[in-house]
């Protein structure tokens, strides 16, 4: 840390409630937004409430450095990195502090997420108005920063139009609140030698000497987020209305104060909508069919090609969108219609296919009249960002610098045709999507910027779409603001005049240039401080896991682009420790940037074992859900398991580890001596010399292996008589029900039997998946290939009851052993027993009992998160919903917070427990005692029945007693009963 930095973190930590953090990982994970920059600031404080913002800008002028507000640093023009210090508004700053269903208003701090605002005010009926695709994870504050709109601007405008009052920070660390004033009480508080009092003497004057440039240069579509905003200032005086600073600094990206809360209007939320879902054989087709969208005044009319829909394909997380589309549409218009009256709703959608088969436009139009209809569909719509950004290849991204224009809709085909003749001019390939209904189009073009000759061409292509705009009227930024991408082009947009005025309006409001300096005024080029041309080459790195897809470990973990959806905090599993913590280390894409840093070290093996890098990494639970629901497939689990065997490398492998590591041999062990480790469970003191001795949580009960384990139970069974007429299928006996709930494979076991196969189990060795999770990769390796081996010389599907295991064949192993193909062959057999019950149900090979006890009664089922990630939860819902009369809801969720050894583990333990009981606990204590809860995972049930008044079982075993005819049982065959050998 520089001497300046040393200075500035001891102010800080002395003038400041809330934090400071200056170390290289901090610093490095603040220089990256969702844009195509980096900056490394000097450091990073956390502001707790206001009068921290205002002693932290007190602080940067004392020590002559900047300021840079963020929020979750999603900005996709580099609005939210700067050199100097960054103030990270999200962690502290994130309360509703009033809420007024009356007055349809309220007041947020700017660290508030818009769906948190949401969820708060659709409680009376009302919602904020601009609705962003980033909505789950983007903050009041970056709203205001951005003049952020989103599709349903068409009806509610922007987020100018909602802004009531600001509190503030000024430049010179005082407070203001700014809101409209009548003229006396502008003028009493123009009289004041105050910073505030200089802003409403000369801001209005400076409008007023300046009416002709503002009236002349601005774009003339309404949509627009760039420059300044002397034009409603103008406008506020031209029709005799009052001076409203508060809207004014709406767009002005953190450049001229910083806004500490914020009182927001809210707009009644609609009692219904419907979608009219447009498929067409071209980009330029669905454009074309706008017009026609327009006139049945809808709330929104969106536009996706189909390089995103293809990429939505390829997503579990997208699978049912297949089954809703019809044939191979080159583009999709998604018409909103929303209004209270259903039956007129109906009829304007009728009117839209009418218009639509009428003049020719499209070859389908889907209607989704049913939240369940639309569900897929505005999941899909909303990920438009983080599916394109997935269709990159290493530095080759598609960039966010043309992606905010927006005309007059009317000169959409045109403006599109023009546009996509300069993308191919300059062999650039693009994905097509946006706001068709307000003319603004996200076009992201594919680009390496390690290649100086593409980075002229981005140059190039930058002007030219920036002209074309100006051609049609339109804005070069219309909600995602200038930032570095587009402020370098502000004086040939707004002409000379009119940009020195907005240079005095910076002067005016921040004389030294304390607040992000460099952004809408006095902008340096577009192609400086680009984020990839910055990292140096990737250092060698032997790693025992293969990367090869991504160019090696590092390009696995650049993959991340920082759009932050790792960061939301309602829905879905990635990422439970950030929903935890709130910290930006801890989730996906704050491990992925602290990856990345170590990775270029000169030296990447020894920083793999820096202990602060640790620090970043400990926290993931290995969950898996950032494969899935990240939409770049960032996977944490095999970047932290390589990390962790570089670590032990260096350092040697901890005891814990290593015990947790052979958790087979420990069941094996424990299950031969049993009932001995109950009693040595309940020896006073045992649980304490454990926790102390081993680091396990002494609160946190341990599984007790049962004498009677499955294996014991399938050697000596009575075999089933009857014959299996779809051949053999191979049951993996994982380590951890196989010895402690040994029932649930006996479930499954017969289950299969009865659906008509002959089940060999095997039961030799482990799948080398907890070896895996604690980063001993040689001990996994070999145990994968003994295992992978033996399956190879059998025939028939592959399958078990704990996902984790399974699922690991078809994962790990082959990032393990990429080479061998018989590690493939048995990757390709795996299947799920719910699958192949399911099957068997559906094919009348399997009977269940319409009087089976779970009839009329409710089942909550909750998912694994390998399972999650890896194949999706579908199968096991639609076995369960087979048996006949039961309800059946899936969970969302999360994460149980257990993962395995990570909620045993005594430095975890109340994190383990803080992730449960942030949505798992509340939604179960919200169940009746009459309620079956159900879950795959054994960490899940373990993880239930420890926070819980439930005690959770396997789907399998409910399915196994609503048999027809179930199977006898035999003295002998109870779970804990002692079978010899």
């Amino acid at each position: 840390m520089s001497a300046a930095g040393e200075a500035l973190r001891r102010r800080l930590v002395r003038d400041l409630d809330g934090e400071a953090a200056f170390d290289d990982y901090t610093r490095h994970l603040y220089s990256r937004d969702a844009s195509m920059y980096a900056i490394t600031p000097l450091g990073v404080a956390f502001p707790r409430h206001a009068e921290d913002v205002a002693a932290a800008v007190r602080a940067a002028a004392a020590h002559d450095t900047t300021v840079t507000a963020r929020g979750a640093g999603t900005s996709l023009a580099g609005q939210t990195v700067g050199a100097g210090l960054v103030l990270d508004f999200s962690r502290h700053l994130d309360r509703i502090t009033d809420l007024d269903p009356a007055a349809r208003t309220a007041r947020v701090q700017p660290g508030v997420v818009q769906d948190q605002l949401n969820r708060a005010a659709a409680a009376h009926g009302l919602v904020f108005g601009p609705d962003t695709s980033t909505s789950n994870r983007a903050t009041l504050g970056g709203m205001l920063g951005n003049n952020s709109a989103g599709s349903g601007s068409l009806r509610h405008g922007m987020t100018i139009d909602h802004v009531l009052a600001l509190e503030v920070v000024l430049s010179d660390g005082t407070s203001a609140r700014l809101a409209p004033v009548t003229e006396p009480e502008r003028a009493r508080r123009a009289a004041r030698a105050t910073l505030d009092g200089r802003i409403h003497r000369e801001l209005p004057a400076l409008a007023a000497a300046h009416a002709d440039a503002i009236a002349t240069g601005y774009p003339t579509h309404w949509r627009r987020a760039g420059g300044y905003r002397l034009d409603r200032v103008a406008a506020d005086a031209g029709a005799g209305r009052p001076f409203d600073p508060a809207r004014f600094l709406v767009g002005s990206e953190g450049t001229l104060a910083l806004v500490t809360a914020a009182e927001v209007r809210l707009v009644p939320q609609p009692a219904r909508t419907v979608f009219a879902v447009g498929h067409f054989a071209s980009v330029a087709a669905a454009v074309e069919a706008t017009g026609d969208a327009l006139a049945c005044d809808p709330a929104a009319v969106e536009l996706m090609d189909r390089t995103i829909l293809d990429l939505a394909r390829r997503k579990i997380e997208y699978a049912s969108l297949d089954a809703l589309l019809h044939g191979t549409p080159e583009a999709l218009l998604f018409v909103s219609l929303t209004g209270d009256d259903e039956e007129e709703l109906l009829g304007r959608l009728a009117d839209l296919a009418g218009r639509w088969r009428r003049h020719g436009h499209g070859y389908h139009t889907l209607i989704a009249e049913t939240p369940g209809d639309q569900a897929a569909l505005l999941k899909v719509r909303k990920s438009s960002l983080g599916l394109l950004m997935a269709a990159g290849s290493g530095t080759h991204r598609p960039l966010a610098f043309v992606e905010d224009t927006a005309v007059d809709p009317a000169h959409l085909p045109a403006y599109t045709r023009r546009f996509k003749e300069i993308l191919d001019r300059h062999d650039m390939t693009a994905g097509f999507y946006g706001h068709a209904s307000v003319g603004c189009l996200h076009i992201r073009p594919f680009v390496d910027l390690t290649d100086p000759a593409r980075v002229a061409a981005l140059r190039a292509v930058a002007e030219e779409v920036r002209d074309l705009a100006a051609e049609y009227g339109g804005a070069n930024s219309s909600e995602h603001g200038d930032g570095l991408a587009r402020s370098e082009f502000n004086r040939r947009l707004f002409g000379d005049e009119l940009y020195d005025a907005m240079r005095v309006v910076k002067r005016l409001f921040d004389p030294d240039a304390r607040l992000n300096p460099g952004k809408i005024v006095d902008a340096g080029p577009m192609t400086d401080h680009l984020r990839d041309p910055a990292l140096p080459p990737a250092p060698g790195l032997r790693t025992r896991l293969d990367f090869a897809d991504t160019g090696g470990m590092r390009g696995a973990a650049d993959r991340c682009m920082n759009i932050g959806l790792c960061r939301k905090d309602a829905h879905g599993t990635m990422c439970p420790s950030y929903m935890a913590t709130r910290e930006e280390q801890h989730a996906t894409r704050g491990r992925a940037g602290a990856l990345v840093k170590a990775l270029s070290a000169p030296d990447p093996r020894a920083a793999l074992g820096d202990d602060r890098l640790h620090e970043v990494l400990d926290l993931c639970l290995m969950c898996k859900a950032c494969r899935s629901e990240c939409p770049l497939g960032v996977d944490l689990a095999a970047l932290k398991a390589e990390a962790l065997s570089h670590r032990h490398d260096l350092h040697g492998v901890p005891l814990r580890s290593r015990l947790f590591g052979a958790v087979r041999t420990l069941n094996r062990l424990g299950s031969a001596t049993a009932p001995l480790p109950a009693l040595l469970q309940h020896i006073p003191g045992a649980r304490h010399v454990l926790a102390r001795r081993l680091g396990l949580a002494a609160d946190r009960p341990l599984p007790l292996p049962l004498r009677g384990n499955l294996v014991r139970w399938y050697q000596h069974r009575i075999a089933p008589g009857r014959q299996a007429p779809l051949g053999t299928v191979t049951f993996l006996a994982d380590s951890f029900t196989t010895y402690t709930e040994p029932a649930v494979g006996r479930a499954a076991i017969e289950l299969l039997e009865r659906a008509g196969w002959a089940v060999r189990l095997e039961s030799r060795g482990c799948c080398g998946r907890a070896a895996y999770s604690k980063g001993l990769l040689d001990r996994a390796a070999t145990a994968s290939l003994a295992l992978t081996r033996r399956l190879a010389a059998t025939d028939g599907p592959i399958t078990g009851c704990e996902p984790s295991c399974l699922l690991t064949l078809r994962d790990e192993h082959l990032r393990l052993h990429p080479d061998a193909p018989e590690v493939r062959e048995v990757a390709a057999r795996v299947r799920q027993t719910e699958e192949l019950l399911t099957e068997a149900i559906d094919a009348g090979r399997l009977h269940l009992r319409p009087d089976n006890p779970y009839a009329g009664g409710r089942i909550v089922y909750h998912g694994h998160c390998h399972q999650k990630a890896e194949v999706g939860t579908a199968a096991t819902v639609a076995l369960l919903r087979r048996i006949p009369g039961a309800q059946v809801t899936e969970l969302d969720a999360g994460c149980c917070g257990m993962a395995g050894s990570f909620g045993f583990e005594a430095e975890h333990y109340d994190l383990s427990l803080r992730i449960a009981r942030d949505r798992l606990v509340p939604v179960l204590a919200a169940e009746p005692p009459t309620t079956v809860v159900t879950a795959t995972g054994v960490s899940c049930r373990q993880q239930i029945a420890h926070t819980t008044h439930h005690a959770a079982r396997h789907p399998l075993e409910l399915v196994r007693d609503a048999l027809a005819d179930p199977p006898g049982r035999r003295r002998g065959n109870g779970a804990g009963a002692g079978a010899g050998g």
